[in-house]
């Protein structure tokens, strides 16, 4: 049997790793036409003058108080690790099938359509994982919307978008190792008076729409409220638990219509109002830092009135994250070889 060659993209929004506005205009621009214009319909002169404005407010901000987002970075190291991960499986190791593991973004260049079509032409499959665990039309959507621009209706053929990350056990206990080992040895000594909180972010969605109708489009409000019972109750359950309580803290934009209600801010204000001296948090809606978790996210609970806090970072390149994530595309491409049998000519597209 002749070798195959694989490709793989792991794709994420992006954000620009050099602060100015002529990067970040058409940053913006691609956001609007991208997502934004999913659940609002916009006129396009409208779209250039709202990324305008957005693109200098965070300029101004991000300047004003020194932030850098470190997302394409942590997406470029993922991406290394991954690989890595991959060459060590039996299948791909040696005299076996080849693989390339790639970065892509939604709204950054490298833009996943030009990486999708630079391995169109040398790649007998191709599995994109967008890098956010629940999906949703705003996560997964523009991937899957994408392939099926570049590919057309055949794209079952030769390409598959890794769906449901949230739902595996295996990556639940990555994130119960990895919250627990960021704790600080303090927060589990005997003698505390004081109630502990946890605070787990994710990115908020839209609940409705500005008629105060349900959505038209998938908003992956099911998934993120399933997700976050599972951690709950896995954390709770876990013989190394700190907390005394877990609380969802939803990042929301403001267009759009009615937004999750379960909000960053309103966590913290009930854990103040209940009487919580220490309050941690984790991003588990995100498997990359970037400008809404270790910024955003994490200013709000800096401005909180508990007096210890606890900001712990998203899984990043952490050796365990790519190992599991590895195992999770190697089981990809094995339903993509299915798929190729099922839909394609079982050819190479090359």
């Amino acid at each position: 049997m002749s070798k195959r060659r694989y490709s793989v993209v792991l794709v994420t929004y992006g954000e620009v790793e050099k602060l100015s506005a002529r990067d970040l205009w058409p940053s913006s621009r691609k956001i609007l036409f991208v997502i934004t214009r999913k659940i609002v319909k916009l006129p396009r002169l409208l779209i250039y003058m709202i990324a305008d404005y957005r693109s200098a407010r965070h300029y101004l901000d991000w300047k004003w108080h020194r932030y850098r987002s470190c997302l394409v970075e942590i997406n470029r190291r993922q991406v290394l690790g991954v690989e890595a991960a991959l060459r060590r499986d039996p299948r791909f190791g040696g005299q076996g099938d080849q693989i390339d593991v790639a970065d892509a973004y939604y709204f950054v260049p490298p833009y996943l359509e030009e990486v999708l079509d630079r391995f169109r032409g040398r790649s007998d499959g191709i599995v994109v994982v967008p890098m956010i665990p629940v999906e949703s039309a705003f996560s997964c959507g523009p991937a899957c919307q994408m392939a099926i621009d570049q590919f057309g209706e055949n794209h079952l053929g030769v390409l598959r978008v890794a769906r449901g990350l949230w739902k595996d056990g295996a990556l639940h206990r990555l994130y119960l190792d990895h919250l627990f080992a960021s704790i600080p040895a303090a927060w589990s000594g005997a003698g505390r008076t004081k109630k502990q909180g946890l605070v787990l972010v994710i990115h908020g969605t839209i609940v409705k729409n500005r008629k105060g109708e349900k959505p038209s489009v998938f908003t992956g409000l099911d998934e993120t409220m399933a997700f976050f019972r599972l951690m709950h109750d896995k954390i709770m359950a876990d013989p190394r638990n700190v907390f005394d309580e877990v609380k969802l803290g939803c990042l929301n934009h403001s267009r759009g219509g009615e937004w999750s209600p379960e909000t960053v801010e309103r966590a913290l204000g009930e854990f103040e109002g209940e009487g919580f001296g220490s309050v941690a948090m984790f991003p588990f809606g995100y498997f990359a830092d970037n400008s809404e978790t270790d910024y955003e996210a994490k200013k709000l609970l800096d401005r909180s009135s508990a007096a210890r806090k606890h900001y712990i970072p998203c899984v990043n390149d952490s050796p365990a994250f790519a190992a599991w994530l590895a195992s999770r595309i190697a089981a990809e491409i094995e339903r993509l070889d299915v798929q190729r049998e099922v839909f394609g000519s079982g050819e190479s597209g090359k």
